[in-house]
Parts: structure tokens; C-alpha cells; sequence
């Protein structure tokens, strides 16, 4: 949005699957103390029992522990299929970055360690993970497998958006939705990471989109991603800037204080706006500022993977 210098060279994480790890063994540290008590007890290993479940493969050593209920799980298992998309588009991969660290994120990198960490839980439980990555193209797509090279690959994935980044390339999220919706055909959990800022505009057609996510019975989870110091509360010192569209290249040359409050008052519409609209095609809304850590994103994969069953 404001003048940066420019920089050309751009590394992704240097071990994000090491990362992803920490930022999931920090969460799951941290389930005793919320209402996933005893969820994290030897996570890889079990399952909530479901009634009408066989009981032959409950462990009833962790009933006497945590007083619910848990079924072994087995290698071949996979009782669940996720598929991760990932907006790629430039206005994602701001503001711009150098070097990705968990102090030091933007929209994307955010995003790439939200999903790494969402896959790492899925591999501990030997679910099915796919991936698709788009912005005015629809640039990569894997279907949901479980294997550990299929893993890393995605992994690479991930770090390759990170490390290239594109100047001046636009979002069309409706068209690839549609793509993407045509190519499930296994009921799956969904999970979509964007900034909503759209070059698309026709806020119709991009629902009509997301329902059509819906139409196999997926349960659809919209992560709206965005640094909420600077693009919802506008923090910038009140210095004469040029403010670029780094999709299209437009800009303005103003003072941010004389925007300030309609600014605020626009985009706080507008994130209202998304929720209720979210609401009415049951599709789960959750915002994702980038400043805030990746524990809500945890925490709803975990409420959305029990709802799944």
C-alpha cells in the first residue's frame, strides 16, 4: 500500500514444516486449558468414540484418565478429507517481506503457516489433505492424499507462493471456486484463506461460488485473512503517501488522517457484510488478522473436524 523499497529477492521459511510443528505443539500444550481438555492426549494415537461405534477398540486406561471416551486409531485410518485453497494473488503478499519467521509475517506467510500447521494435525491423525492455489490463474491443484511425500510436496508448494511473488497480479476467486468445487467429488472440510480483496467484483457471483462448495455436502470454512493494523485500522503517521493498488498498480497520494474514519467505517462495514452473507449460505466465517496468532485458526479446524464425523 505505501512506498517500500523494493525488494527483489525473497526467501520462504527456511524449515516450515519445523515451524508448523512448534506452532502445533505450542496449541495442543496449551487444550487443557480450554474446553478441548483431554483432546490432546496422545493425539496421534486416538479418536473421540462416536455412539454407535463398535466399542472392541475403545481405550479404557484414557477413560479412566479423562473420563470420555476415545477409540485406538490404526495406520490405515482416514476418516477425513481436507482440501486447503490458498489465494495467491499480490495483494496477499503484503505488506512485502524479505524473510519469513513466525515475528515476521505477512498475509501469505500467514496463511502458508496456518495450513502447514492444519496439515501437521492432519498427518498426526492420518487424514487426506489436498491443495489449491490460485489467483488470476488457477495455479496448482493436488488432490487429497495422505502419504508423507505427498506432504512435503504440498509443503514446497506452500514456500514456492511465498518466494514468488508477482507484482501487480489480480484475484479471480469466483472463476477458480468453481474450478475447484467441480473437481471434489468426496465429501471434504474446506478451508479457504483470503484476503477478499477482490478484482473480481460481483459479490453475487463470488457466493454462488462458495455455495457451489456446498453442493457435495463439503462444510466450507472462509479464513478471512488481513493485518488488521494497517488495512482495518489504518495505522499509518500522518505523512503525505502514495497508497498503491498492487493488484491493478493504481494509486493516491494523500494524508491518511483525512480518510481515517471513513476508511475504518467502510471496511468495518464490509467485514460485516461478508459475515452475514457467510451466515446465510452456512458458510463458517472466521477473521484471520495476521497480528493475532494462529490459535483460532487451530481451534476451529479442531471444532470443525468434530462436527465433520
Amino acid at each position: 500500500m505505501n512506498i517500500e523499497k523494493e525488494i527483489n529477492e525473497i526467501t520462504g521459511f527456511k524449515n516450515l514444516e519445523l515451524l508448523a510443528t512448534q506452532v502445533v505443539e505450542g496449541f495442543i500444550s496449551g487444550l487443557h486449558k480450554s474446553p478441548f481438555h483431554g483432546f490432546s492426549a496422545e493425539f496421534a494415537e486416538h479418536k473421540i468414540y462416536n455412539n454407535g461405534e463398535s466399542t472392541k477398540h475403545i481405550d479404557w486406561k484414557l477413560y479412566a484418565k479423562t473420563d470420555k471416551l476415545y477409540t485406538k486409531r490404526y495406520e490405515e485410518e482416514t476418516n477425513l478429507r481436507c482440501h486447503l485453497i490458498l489465494d495467491n494473488s499480490s495483494s496477499m503478499h503484503y505488506p512485502k517481506l524479505k524473510e519469513f519467521h513466525i515475528d515476521s509475517l505477512n498475509k501469505i506467510g500467514f496463511s502458508a503457516l496456518a495450513i502447514a500447521a492444519i496439515m501437521n494435525l492432519l498427518k498426526r491423525q492420518r487424514d487426506a489433505v489436498g491443495m489449491s492455489i490460485y489467483s488470476n490463474a488457477y495455479d496448482y491443484y493436488a488432490q487429497e492424499k495422505g502419504s508423507e511425500r505427498h506432504h512435503h510436496m504440498l509443503l514446497a508448494q506452500l514456500n514456492q507462493a511465498i518466494a514468488n511473488r508477482r507484482k501487480e497480479i489480480t484475484t479471480k476467486t469466483y472463476t477458480h471456486l468453481h474450478l475447484i468445487a467441480e473437481k471434489l467429488k468426496r465429501r471434504s472440510l474446506v478451508f479457504l484463506f483470503t484476503d477478499m480483496f477482490q478484482t473480481e467484483t460481483e459479490e453475487e457471483q463470488l457466493f454462488e461460488a462458495l455455495q457451489h462448495l456446498k453442493y457435495n455436502k463439503h462444510e466450507v470454512v472462509l479464513f478471512h485473512t488481513y493485518d488488521g493494523q494497517k488495512e482495518l485500522y489504518f495505522d499509518f503517521s500522518n505523512r503525505p503517501k502514495r497508497f498503491v493498488d498492487v493488484e491493478t498498480g493504481e494509486h493516491v497520494n494523500l494524508y491518511a488522517d483525512t480518510i481515517k474514519e471513513n476508511y475504518q467505517k467502510a471496511v468495518e462495514d464490509y467485514f460485516g457484510e461478508l459475515e452475514l452473507k457467510c451466515g446465510q449460505y452456512r458458510i463458517k466465517y472466521v477473521k484471520a488478522d495476521i497480528n493475532e496468532g494462529f490459535n483460532k485458526i487451530l481451534t476451529t479446524y479442531l471444532v470443525e473436524r468434530q462436527k465433520f464425523g
